[in-house]
C-alpha cells in the first residue's frame, strides 16, 4: 500500500506509544482514523492530538481481551466510516514473572489480550478488509517472538504465536488484495511495562524486560525513557507497509537480536551483550519532528 490519504485505518493500544502515533502518522497522510483503547483517559489526548489534522476520527474504548467488545468494533466502525482499509493489531500487554509462580488469571490475561484480541480482531474484520481493492493487515509481535529472555513466558508464548499466525496469513492471502505484515519492535519507549502486572516488588537485572532492575516504577520510566521514541517506531512501521516489507524489524537493536538468534539459535544470550551495549548511546529518543 504505497498511499493512505483516504483509507479507513483502525489501530488497537491507541492509547499510547506506537499505537498513539500509529494514529498520528496516518491522520497525517490523510487517512480517517479509528483509535481504539482500554483506557478512555489516553484514549482521549490521543484523539485531541488527531484534531489538528483534517480527517475523520473515531474512538472507542474496548477490551481487546474481551471477544464480544472485539467482534463488534467492525460494525461501530462501519456504521461510521463505511469502510476499513488497514487493521493494526497493536495492543499487547505483560506479565513479569516465572512461570512456576505467575497466576492462572495474568496468564490468561496476556494470552487473551496478545493472542486471541489479534486473532478474534482478525476473524471479525477479514471479511470488510478483504471487500477492499486494497487492504492491510498489520499485526505486532516483538523481538521478543525471536528471541527469549527470563520471566517473559507469557509475553513470548503470545508474540511467537502472533509471529506464526501471521506468516501464515502472509502465505494464505499472497498475490490477492490483502498484504499481511509482521511488526517486531525492538526498545522501544512506551509503557508497557508502566502497564504490566509484576508478582515481585524487586526485579533481578538479568531477568527484567530489557535488563532494568529496580521496583515496577522504576523500571517503567527507565524503559519509557531509554527507549527509541514511539514515534520514529511508528514511522518506520508505515514506511514498511508502503514497501511491501513483510517482517517489519522496528529499531537497529531488533535487527541485532535476530541476526544473534540466527548465528546461535540456542546460545545467543550469550551475544547479547555485546550488542545491546552501543545501542544505549545509537536509539533515537527524540519524537518525529512536529509530533512531541
Amino acid at each position: 500500500m504505497k498511499n493512505f490519504a483516504q483509507k479507513v485505518a483502525v489501530v488497537t493500544g491507541a492509547g499510547s506509544g506506537i499505537g498513539r502515533y500509529l494514529a498520528v502518522l496516518l491522520a497525517r497522510a490523510g487517512a480517517d482514523v479509528v483509535i481504539c483503547d482500554i483506557n478512555p483517559d489516553t484514549l482521549a489526548e490521543t484523539e485531541a492530538m488527531l484534531r489538528r489534522y483534517n480527517v475523520a476520527v473515531t474512538s472507542i474504548a474496548v477490551d481487546m481481551g474481551d471477544k464480544a467488545q472485539v467482534t463488534a468494533l467492525p460494525e461501530q466502525v462501519i456504521a461510521r466510516h463505511g469502510k476499513v482499509d488497514l487493521l493494526f493489531n497493536n495492543a499487547g500487554v505483560t506479565v513479569g514473572a516465572d512461570f512456576e509462580n505467575m497466576s492462572e488469571a495474568d496468564w490468561d490475561w496476556v494470552m487473551n489480550i496478545n493472542l486471541n484480541g489479534v486473532v478474534n480482531a482478525t476473524r471479525a474484520f477479514l471479511p470488510h478488509l478483504r471487500a477492499q481493492p486494497e487492504a492491510a493487515l498489520i499485526n505486532t509481535s516483538s523481538i521478543f517472538g525471536m528471541i527469549a529472555v527470563a520471566k517473559q513466558s507469557s509475553y513470548h508464548a503470545t508474540k511467537f504465536a502472533v509471529r506464526g499466525f501471521t506468516e501464515g496469513l502472509i502465505r494464505e492471502f499472497k498475490d490477492t488484495n490483502l498484504s499481511v505484515h509482521c511488526v517486531h519492535p525492538g526498545h522501544i519507549g512506551t509503557n508497557i511495562v508502566a502497564n504490566s502486572r509484576f508478582t515481585e516488588i524487586e526485579t533481578e537485572p538479568d531477568n527484567s524486560p530489557s535488563g532494568f532492575a529496580g521496583n515496577h516504577t522504576e523500571m517503567a520510566n527507565l524503559f519509557r525513557d531509554h527507549g527509541m521514541h514511539p514515534s520514529r517506531a511508528a514511522g518506520i512501521i508505515l514506511k514498511g507497509i508502503s514497501r511491501g516489507k513483510r517482517r517489519i524489524f522496528v529499531g537497529l537493536d531488533a535487527k541485532l537480536l535476530d541476526l544473534a538468534q540466527r548465528i546461535s539459535p540456542m546460545h545467543y544470550d550469550k551475544l547479547m551483550p555485546l550488542f545491546m551495549l552501543p545501542l544505549t548511546i545509537l536509539r533515537n529518543k527524540k519524537p518525529i519532528k512536529d509530533l512531541a
